[in-house]
Protein backbone atom coordinates (compact mmCIF):
# COMPACT_ATOMS: atom_id res chain seq x y z
CA UNK A 1 0.00 0.00 0.00
CA UNK A 2 1.43 3.40 -0.93
CA UNK A 3 1.83 6.08 1.70
CA UNK A 4 -0.38 9.18 1.35
CA UNK A 5 1.29 12.56 1.31
CA UNK A 6 -0.70 15.48 2.71
CA UNK A 7 -0.43 18.86 1.03
CA UNK A 8 0.06 21.54 3.69
CA UNK A 9 -2.74 24.19 3.54
CA UNK A 10 -4.13 23.79 -0.03
CA UNK A 11 -7.73 24.67 -1.13
CA UNK A 12 -9.97 26.92 -3.28
CA UNK A 13 -12.40 29.24 -1.50
CA UNK A 14 -15.20 31.68 -2.26
CA UNK A 15 -14.45 35.01 -0.55
CA UNK A 16 -16.20 38.36 -0.30
CA UNK A 17 -12.99 40.42 -0.68
CA UNK A 18 -10.07 38.91 -2.62
CA UNK A 19 -7.52 41.47 -1.37
CA UNK A 20 -8.48 40.93 2.29
CA UNK A 21 -8.52 37.15 1.84
CA UNK A 22 -5.06 37.26 0.24
CA UNK A 23 -3.74 39.29 3.19
CA UNK A 24 -5.31 36.89 5.71
CA UNK A 25 -4.12 33.64 4.10
CA UNK A 26 -0.66 35.04 3.34
CA UNK A 27 -0.23 36.06 6.97
CA UNK A 28 -1.85 32.97 8.53
CA UNK A 29 -0.42 30.24 6.27
CA UNK A 30 2.27 31.86 4.13
CA UNK A 31 0.29 31.42 0.91
CA UNK A 32 1.43 33.31 -2.21
CA UNK A 33 -0.85 34.26 -5.08
CA UNK A 34 -1.04 34.89 -8.79
CA UNK A 35 -3.61 37.58 -9.62
CA UNK A 36 -5.99 36.93 -12.52
CA UNK A 37 -7.89 40.22 -12.29
CA UNK A 38 -9.73 41.67 -9.29
CA UNK A 39 -12.07 38.69 -8.80
CA UNK A 40 -9.67 35.72 -8.70
CA UNK A 41 -6.25 34.90 -7.27
CA UNK A 42 -4.59 31.55 -7.84
CA UNK A 43 -2.85 29.98 -4.86
CA UNK A 44 0.75 29.23 -5.82
CA UNK A 45 2.18 25.83 -5.00
CA UNK A 46 4.57 25.70 -2.04
CA UNK A 47 6.93 23.92 -4.47
CA UNK A 48 7.18 27.20 -6.43
CA UNK A 49 8.50 27.52 -9.95
CA UNK A 50 6.48 25.75 -12.59
CA UNK A 51 4.51 23.60 -10.11
CA UNK A 52 0.74 23.73 -10.68
CA UNK A 53 -1.34 26.05 -8.56
CA UNK A 54 -3.04 24.34 -5.63
CA UNK A 55 -6.30 26.31 -5.66
CA UNK A 56 -7.56 29.85 -5.58
CA UNK A 57 -9.62 32.62 -4.03
CA UNK A 58 -12.81 33.38 -5.97
CA UNK A 59 -14.76 36.65 -5.44
CA UNK A 60 -18.43 36.10 -4.60
CA UNK A 61 -21.08 38.56 -3.46
CA UNK A 62 -22.05 36.35 -0.52
CA UNK A 63 -20.40 33.40 1.17
CA UNK A 64 -22.89 30.90 2.65
CA UNK A 65 -22.71 30.75 6.43
CA UNK A 66 -22.95 27.41 8.19
CA UNK A 67 -23.78 25.33 5.10
CA UNK A 68 -21.88 23.19 2.66
CA UNK A 69 -18.91 20.92 3.28
CA UNK A 70 -16.36 21.60 5.99
CA UNK A 71 -12.94 22.05 4.45
CA UNK A 72 -10.10 20.58 6.52
CA UNK A 73 -6.57 21.78 5.90
CA UNK A 74 -3.56 19.73 6.99
CA UNK A 75 -0.89 21.35 9.18
CA UNK A 76 2.65 20.28 9.98
CA UNK A 77 2.42 22.27 13.26
CA UNK A 78 -1.11 22.76 14.64
CA UNK A 79 -0.18 25.12 17.48
CA UNK A 80 1.71 27.37 15.08
CA UNK A 81 -1.31 27.34 12.74
CA UNK A 82 -3.66 28.36 15.60
CA UNK A 83 -1.46 31.35 16.45
CA UNK A 84 -1.03 32.33 12.79
CA UNK A 85 -4.81 32.29 12.23
CA UNK A 86 -5.39 34.49 15.30
CA UNK A 87 -2.59 36.90 14.38
CA UNK A 88 -3.95 37.24 10.84
CA UNK A 89 -7.40 38.20 12.17
CA UNK A 90 -9.21 34.86 11.99
CA UNK A 91 -11.41 33.66 14.83
CA UNK A 92 -10.84 30.22 16.35
CA UNK A 93 -14.36 28.87 16.94
CA UNK A 94 -13.55 25.35 18.23
CA UNK A 95 -10.53 23.65 19.74
CA UNK A 96 -7.83 22.73 19.41
CA UNK A 97 -9.07 19.32 20.47
CA UNK A 98 -7.90 15.74 20.12
CA UNK A 99 -9.49 13.06 18.01
CA UNK A 100 -8.33 9.51 17.18
CA UNK A 101 -5.22 10.01 15.09
CA UNK A 102 -4.54 13.68 15.74
CA UNK A 103 -5.70 17.13 16.80
CA UNK A 104 -7.68 19.87 15.08
CA UNK A 105 -9.33 23.26 15.41
CA UNK A 106 -11.95 25.24 13.48
CA UNK A 107 -11.73 28.91 12.52
CA UNK A 108 -13.58 31.52 10.51
CA UNK A 109 -11.80 33.77 8.02
CA UNK A 110 -12.64 37.46 7.37
CA UNK A 111 -15.30 36.44 4.78
CA UNK A 112 -17.04 34.14 7.28
CA UNK A 113 -15.83 30.82 5.83
CA UNK A 114 -15.45 28.16 8.53
CA UNK A 115 -12.57 25.77 7.98
CA UNK A 116 -10.81 23.20 10.10
CA UNK A 117 -7.09 22.50 10.42
CA UNK A 118 -5.78 19.14 11.57
CA UNK A 119 -2.46 17.53 12.36
CA UNK A 120 -1.41 13.93 12.86
CA UNK A 121 -0.82 12.68 16.40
Amino acid sequence: MSQLSHRHHAIELAVTDVADAKRFYAEAFGWRFTDYGAAYAGIQSPAGGSAPEVGGLRQERDVPKGGGPLVLLFSDDLDRSVEAVRKAGGEVVAGPYGFPGGRRFHFTDPSGNELGVWAEA
